[in-house]
Parts: structure tokens; C-alpha cells; sequence
């Protein structure tokens, strides 16, 4: 499927959330039940300990996002990054709860919407600056998610972007708009 063509911040912003989104998914199909929880070392999070985090995150950044501060009151950070869920099920779950609540509360926005003020920690933020935040440091996390899930699937990985060595033909499908760049 082509890239859709927008000129429009928010479409593209969801475009962009749901790309991250489903990356991370093909990543974590790809790793094993204890993939998920295994860590390189004692310095380095498993990625059930950054699902945890992002849900977290997810679920204090998105709840009310328009009317109460992005850092809810209840949130300990700290706790994300301690005992995550113990199956791929329940960590799953958490994730689409954490996602649901970004989605809930993107998608009704307008582009009105994008100059108003909310507050993350007690500080402004445009609407805008507040979705860039959230786009990059998501990114961060799924970039982590997808190295820890190729390091442990070694030779049975298979790419989620453009193979090595195939560049060409996947610019031949992109101009042929047989595939998209997301």
C-alpha cells in the first residue's frame, strides 16, 4: 500500500503512531515467550520491562490529555521498570491499553486543537510540541524493542524494513506504488 499523501499534522501523526506501533508488534512476534522477558544484562531493560514503561507512559501522557497534566499523580514511574507481566498475553494486553488510550485521545483532535496548552510535569506545551514529545520518545522505545527482539531471534529474523542487498527492488515497488516507505 502507497503512502497516503497528507498535508494534515494529525493524520500524519496517527499514520506515524500506527507505523511505530505495528513495528514493535512484528518484533515481538518474532521473539519468543522468554525473549520477552530476557535481558542482555543488569544494565539494560528487557522488552517487557519497555512495554511496561510505554503503557505507563501511554496511560499518563493520554489520559485527560487536553484537561489534567500529562504526569498523573497516580504514576510511578519508577514501578515501570520493575516486575512486568508474566505472559505474552497479559504484557499484550498492556500494551493495547496503553495504545488505546494514546488513539482515544489523538484521533478526535482537530488542527484548532494543535495550538492549545497542556502541561507535562507542571510545564506548557503546544498541543504540537506535546505529540512531537510523545512521537519521539515512542520511537526511542520501539528502536530498543526491535534490536532486543532481532539479537534474540539471530538467524530466524526476518527484516521489517528493506532486507539487505534489496534496495533497488524496493524502490522499484515503491515507484510502482506496490509498497509504501511505512
Amino acid at each position: 500500500m502507497a503512502l497516503e499523501f497528507t498535508t494534515s499534522y494529525l493524520a500524519d501523526t496517527l499514520a506515524v503512531f500506527r507505523y511505530y506501533k505495528r513495528l514493535a508488534e512484528r518484533a515481538m512476534e518474532q521473539a519468543s515467550d522468554s525473549d520477552l522477558f530476557d535481558e542482555l544484562d543488569e544494565h539494560t531493560n528487557s522488552i517487557a520491562i519497555i512495554v511496561k514503561h510505554m503503557s505507563g507512559n501511554m496511560r499518563s501522557r493520554w489520559t485527560d490529555f487536553l484537561t489534567s497534566d500529562g504526569e498523573k499523580p497516580d504514576r510511578n514511574r519508577d514501578s515501570e521498570f520493575e516486575a512486568p507481566p508474566q505472559t505474552r498475553a497479559e504484557l499484550l494486553e498492556m500494551w493495547e491499553q496503553g495504545w488505546a488510550c494514546l488513539f482515544t485521545a489523538i484521533e478526535p483532535l482537530t488542527e484548532a486543537d494543535l495550538a492549545r496548552t497542556v502541561y507535562i510535569r507542571g510545564e506548557a506545551h503546544s498541543v504540537m510540541q506535546a505529540i512531537n514529545r510523545q512521537v519521539a520518545h515512542y520511537q526511542y522505545h520501539v528502536g530498543q524493542i526491535v534490536l532486543l527482539a532481532r539479537h534474540f531471534a539471530g538467524d530466524r529474523w526476518q527484516s521489517l524494513s528493506i532486507p539487505r542487498k534489496q534496495s533497488a527492488e524496493f524502490n522499484r515497488k515503491v515507484a510502482a506504488g506496490e509498497a509504501s516507505q511505512r
